[in-house]
């Protein structure tokens, strides 16, 4: 393994930690390309959660990717759509460094909570014409190949985690500038196939997020696969002691996730 670290953007506090795999020379046959997945911890756009970093990374890793976890600006730096500046620089990066050994047209997206609504602005707003007025995205340099979201901030309406929306937004609940960053709106035909999972009891980003926006990539066509789990709070990350939210059942979302990825990357060690 081999780690990097870097900034996506020059000007602001983000970084991206890398784990890299390094070729293995021994055999005949080796692979000298991997695919990558970018994980966005959450945390409300308040914090960014050690829960849904490395823990989620490893297991994307031992899978056979190329990983990077970035630590995107939160707070009053959220705002003026600098996170997704961050996250569409950190994928523009990882395609132009050849020698970070990652397949270009193989790059997810993982994003849990507010980084889920973070993956799923990439995933969405990656061409959007608003967005592009602040940022050059290379000619689409920018735009994840799959996404993958666990319980995700989605929604502008009665079922919003508030405060996620405010901040990424700098706005306040029912403006329009708040209304924008619901992202079923922005669901469109150029997006990538999705991967979604959620807790049917969650309390703190309700499942209609999730909902919703299933019911938006069914109406333009989207390639997705979900799964709705009956019991579980919010924020369960891996569902592993390691991440204090031990339940085998739900767990069962990472092993999902990854054969998901593998058959739509048509990818195998």
């Amino acid at each position: 393994m081999e780690l990097i670290n870097f900034r996506p953007l020059e000007n602001s506090g983000a970084s991206v930690t890398g784990y890299l795999h390094t070729p293995i020379w021994e055999m005949e046959v080796r692979r000298e390309q991997f695919p990558g997945v970018v994980v966005c911890p959450g945390g409300g756009y308040q914090m960014v959660s050690e829960r849904e970093a490395e823990p989620i990374a490893l297991r994307f890793f031992a899978a056979g990717y190329n990983v990077f976890i970035l630590t995107y600006s939160v707070k009053e730096n959220a705002k003026n759509f600098q996170p997704l500046r961050e996250l569409s620089e950190t994928f523009c990066a990882i395609r132009n460094h050849k020698e970070w050994r990652v397949d270009p047209s193989r790059i997810a997206v993982c994003g849990f909570s507010a980084g889920g609504h973070l993956a799923g602005s990439l995933g969405t707003l990656w061409n959007n014409e608003e967005f592009l007025k602040t940022y050059d995205n290379q000619g689409g340099q920018n735009r994840p190949d799959a996404m993958i979201l666990s319980y995700p901030v989605i929604t502008a309406d009665e079922f919003a985690h508030v405060e996620s929306i405010e901040t990424v937004s700098g706005c306040k609940a029912g403006t329009p500038g708040y209304e924008w960053f619901s992202l079923d709106r922005h669901v469109n035909p150029d997006i990538c196939p999705a991967f979604l999972w959620h807790t049917v009891e969650d309390d703190c980003v309700p499942i209609e997020n999730s909902l919703q926006f299933l019911l938006a990539l069914q109406r333009e066509k989207i390639p997705y696969e979900a799964h709705l789990f009956p019991t579980g709070w919010h924020g369960m990350s891996a569902c592993t002691e390691e991440t204090g939210s031990l339940d085998s059942y739900n767990a069962r979302w990472l092993d999902f996730s990854i054969e998901w990825l593998n058959k739509v990357f048509r990818y195998r060690l």
